[in-house]
């Protein structure tokens, strides 16, 4: 079992940036794949992007390319999300989520590709 906490939500203007955590627990953190989420106002869940377990690499959707960043640090279980530009589309409750190595491929750019979840924090950009 993973718990998943995250943080580092709240209200920034357009053009401001916001840096969130997750932090997790119960099981080696570096066997995970690790990916952000959100969920706007009336939409579904939607990818944001995601950082591998082994090589460290990222991918996100187009929208967060050049304005977002994820990084990890295994020493202390944490995953961030760095926002860069924020604009008002990008309110949201963000959350991050964890996918345990299974041996195939797995679809990480959808919910159904990850474990466990956290409970999101909300960030709202305001114009």
């Amino acid at each position: 079992q993973v718990q998943l906490v995250e943080s580092g939500g709240g209200l920034v203007q357009a053009g401001g940036s916001l840096r969130l955590s997750c932090a997790a627990s119960g099981r080696t953190f570096s066997s995970l794949t690790m990916g952000w989420f959100r969920r706007a106002p009336g939409k579904e869940r939607a990818f944001v992007g995601a950082i591998h377990r082994n090589l460290g690499s990222t991918f996100y959707t187009d929208s967060a390319k050049g304005r977002f960043t994820i990084s990890r640090d295994n020493a202390n279980n944490t995953v961030y999300l760095e926002m860069n530009s924020l604009k008002p589309e990008d309110t949201a409750v963000y959350y991050c989520a964890a996918s345990r190595p299974e041996g195939v491929l797995r679809p990480l750019r959808r919910p159904e590709g990850y474990d466990y979840w956290g409970q999101g924090t909300q960030v709202t950009v305001s114009s």
